[in-house]
C-alpha cells in the first residue's frame, strides 16, 4: 500500500486538481504515480513539463521507452518497469525480445544500443560519465542533441523511480519485477 494517500482526481482541489487534469491531458491517463505526486503540485507540474517537452524531442518513443526500462531495471523500480513494459508493448510496439534486451542495457538496433550504453553509464555513475563513454556515444553516431536528450530522459526516469520507490506507490499494471529482485 502506498505510503501516501493517492489523490483521487474527482476529489482533488486547487493546484493538485489542476495538475491531475494536466496529467490526463499530457499522459492520457492519471496513473497512481501522479496521484501520489499530486501532494506536491509543483513536482507533478515539473514532471509533466519535462515529459511533454521530451515527447517533442529527437529521440523516438521506442528509444525513450528503452531508456525508461533500463533505468527502472538499474534502480529496481517495479512500478516503472511495469508501466513502461506495458507502454513499450502497446504504444511503442517494441517486441518482447527488445524489451528484455533494453532491460539488460542492449538492443538489436545499433543506435538504441548506443543510447542504452550511455543511459547505463549515466545512471550507474550518477551523471559522472568518463570521456570514453562520451566519445563512444559520438562514435556510435549520436549527436550532441541526442546525448543531451538521453541525459534528460535518464534523469526524468530516475525521478519517477525514486518517487515510486520512496512512496511505495501501488502498481496498477501487470507486475514486472526487476531481475535483481527476481533472483532473490
Amino acid at each position: 500500500m502506498s505510503r501516501v494517500n493517492l489523490i483521487d482526481p474527482a476529489n482533488a482541489t486547487g493546484a493538485s486538481a489542476e495538475q491531475l487534469a494536466a496529467t490526463q491531458r499530457v499522459l492520457g491517463v492519471v496513473p497512481n504515480m501522479a496521484k501520489a505526486m499530486a501532494h506536491s503540485p509543483a513536482a507533478l507540474k515539473g514532471f509533466l513539463g519535462l515529459f511533454d517537452a521530451l515527447k517533442e524531442g529527437v529521440l523516438s518513443a521506442g528509444i525513450q521507452e528503452r531508456i525508461a526500462l533500463v533505468v527502472a531495471e538499474l534502480n529496481g523500480c517495479s512500478y516503472c518497469l511495469s508501466a513502461h513494459t506495458m507502454v513499450s508493448l502497446n504504444v511503442a510496439k517494441l517486441s518482447e525480445d527488445e524489451i528484455e534486451a533494453a532491460r539488460r542495457g542492449t538492443s538489436s538496433d545499433p543506435k538504441a544500443a548506443a543510447v542504452l550504453r550511455l543511459a547505463v553509464a549515466i545512471t550507474e555513475n550518477r551523471g559522472r560519465i568518463g570521456d570514453d563513454a562520451f566519445a563512444a556515444a559520438h562514435e556510435a553516431g549520436l549527436t550532441n542533441e541526442e546525448i543531451v536528450e538521453v541525459i534528460a530522459n535518464t534523469v526524468r526516469n530516475i525521478f519517477t523511480n525514486y518517487v515510486n520507490e520512496a512512496l511505495d506507490v501501488d502498481v496498477e499494471w501487470p507486475l514486472v519485477t526487476p531481475y535483481s529482485r527476481s533472483a532473490a
